[in-house]
């Protein structure tokens, strides 16, 4: 029976691959959630492999091999889908202004107002030249984090206690 559907679908039966999407969609979808853990990543996984699995069904080789076929597009769905995930996301920490980490918040105000008054009274070629170093030295330490956080957990050297 599926033999039948597929060969249908093949030959671009619109009906034939809606069977066979529907009856192969929760096992899709169960097979996925456990390799993305996000259901909603799971979904778009799932519509893409549907969307290339009727792309790409003409060259399917064998109809009998059709499940198989299935889940290495699945597979290679649930690969992608983490992929742009994880280029797109960035998590970032932020510590509140009155967090006692900050400490004294009058002496961190008075230093900020004096480090301005000295900033403003700079020649504006001095001023472009301290900007551009904060700027460069805030990238270079993003940079750093960024590579650490891409580098696998073998790569890090482990710490010894202080």
């Amino acid at each position: 029976m599926q033999q039948e559907l597929v060969e249908r679908a093949r030959r671009g039966d619109h009906d034939a691959f809606a069977a066979l999407a529907g009856a192969s969609i929760f096992r899709l979808d169960a097979a996925d959630r456990l390799i993305l853990c996000d259901p909603d990543q799971a979904k778009d996984a799932v519509q893409q492999t549907l969307v290339r699995a009727w792309r790409d069904l003409p060259t399917l080789r064998s109809s009998d091999r059709f499940d198989a076929w299935l889940h290495r597009l699945l597979y290679r769905a649930c690969i992608d889908e983490a992929r742009r995930l994880r280029r797109h996301r960035v998590d970032v920490e932020l510590t509140p202004i009155h967090s006692p980490l900050v400490g004294d918040m009058t002496s961190s105000i008075n230093d900020r107002d004096q480090l301005e008054r000295r900033f403003s009274r700079l020649e504006p070629e001095a001023r472009l030249e301290t900007a551009k170093s904060r700027l460069h030295r805030a990238l270079q330490s993003m940079r750093a984090a960024l590579d650490a956080d891409d580098r696998p957990r073998s790569e890090i050297p482990e710490g010894r206690p202080a």
